[in-house]
């Protein structure tokens, strides 16, 4: 038999081939178009953002990524603990489609409730009694409250200016010198208490030029030295700024930021930062009973949209975890802060030492807050000077390669 003449068939072939890749990319450039019109149509509040990445990214953990390697390559299964289950696929796909977690009901309120989502913060790490329904609340004062000439009376403040002195005495084993380590600072300077604001009741009101959360400051710097840590207090009245500059509350980050890299700038031994707040809850929440003495507790807050967020947060867990070996339950925990309706970075993009503390309530005394910052000022030294040793160890050997 002859072969059957194919040249024909093959050319056709070919030709249809040709013409099917080429409508398909068609069909594919006419769906990206039509999705990107699609995206770019919607309001702002439904478009997909860096932001909306970012939380998916965030809700994939590490253990979910094993889980679904593990699905493809059963090694992978080998490194999980038993007690360790693979996600539901359906509960992932729901919570990355609708950025509702079962598990924190204010996933699904923060949508609804106007400026419900300003307290979506989340709990890095728990202190003894702290859950979501009692975390640290940031609050704005009102604008008339923000005007130094409409300040409250004071009460209560007899003894107050000699606090700080009251600090451990004796020379220090060890001593920074003429050097500053620490540099203590207030975004929000004239948060204060009510104990000591006649006829102020409301937490939002709690707010003076004079009796604030700047003691607070004098009290650590008292301790630290007396620890031979050298420490720069700023009492830069940022509340007085934002009022001359016609800014809002919420930019006081931004007014402190240019107070912190100045000092930076300035003094290169400045090597932690501490943004000293007060918290706006009441006192059942802020305070911690400890051998029959009342202290007001701590909550760190680390801002996560910057780049030294890890060691931020590694700094805050090592004095967490110190403070609960030492003081248990002086600690409320830490706070991660993030997303549109938040400053996201605090200044703590600016040192890898960076931390914001929540000193107290606003019912807090200053014998409470003193307290506290004692119990802080002697487990930093301890963490401090491990650290220099370390350091200096580390130093030491790079010098004798």
């Amino acid at each position: 038999m002859k072969p059957l003449k194919t040249n024909g068939l093959v050319v056709t072939i070919q030709g249809t081939s040709l013409l099917k890749a080429i409508g398909g990319f068609l069909l594919f450039l006419f769906m990206i178009f039509s999705i990107s019109g699609a995206l770019t149509s919607l309001k702002p509040e439904y478009r997909i953002s860096s932001s909306s990445v970012n939380t998916a990214a965030t809700n994939l953990t590490g253990e979910m990524l094993y889980h679904f390697l593990g699905w493809e390559n059963h090694a992978f299964l080998e490194a999980m603990p038993e007690d360790s289950f693979p996600p539901r696929f359906a509960n992932v796909v729901f919570k990355l489609s609708t950025n509702v977690n079962l598990d924190d009901p204010r996933s699904l309120l923060g949508r609804e409730l106007p400026f419900f989502s300003l307290y979506d913060s989340k709990i890095l790490v728990a202190g003894e009694g702290t859950d979501y329904t009692n975390m640290p609340i940031e609050s704005s004062p009102p604008l008339e409250v923000l005007k130094a000439e409409q300040e409250a009376a004071l009460q209560n403040t007899e003894g107050l200016d000699s606090n700080e002195e009251n600090s451990q005495s004796g020379t220090p084993p060890m001593t920074t010198g003429d050097k500053k380590a620490v540099y203590v600072y207030f975004s929000h300077n004239r948060e204060s208490f009510l104990p000591y604001l006649k006829g102020v009741n409301d937490p939002n009101a709690a707010s003076h030029s004079q009796i604030n959360v700047t003691k607070i400051g004098d009290k650590l710097k008292a301790e630290l030295e007396s620890r031979g840590i050298g420490t720069t207090v700023d009492k830069t009245d940022i509340q007085g700024a934002l009022n001359k500059k016609g800014w809002s509350y919420a930019q006081s980050y931004e007014a402190s930021r240019e107070v912190v890299q100045a000092a930076a700038s300035t003094d290169r031994d400045l090597t932690y930062f501490i943004d000293i707040h007060r918290d706006s809850r009441r006192k059942e929440d802020t305070t911690k009973e400890i051998n029959g003495k009342t202290y007001a507790k701590l909550a760190f807050v680390i801002g996560a949209e910057h780049q030294n967020y890890e060691k931020n947060l590694k700094f805050a867990n090592e004095l967490h975890k110190r403070l609960e070996d030492k003081y248990k339950g002086l600690s409320r925990g830490i706070i991660q802060l993030q997303g549109e309706r938040t400053n996201g970075k605090f200044n703590q993009d600016l040192s890898e030492n960076a931390i914001l503390i929540e000193f107290g309530g606003v019912d807090n005394t200053f014998e409470e807050l003193d307290r506290s910052a004692e119990a802080l000022a002697e487990i930093f030294s301890e963490y401090y000077w491990q650290a220099e040793e370390v350091n200096s160890t580390i130093g030491g050997e790079s010098e004798k390669k």
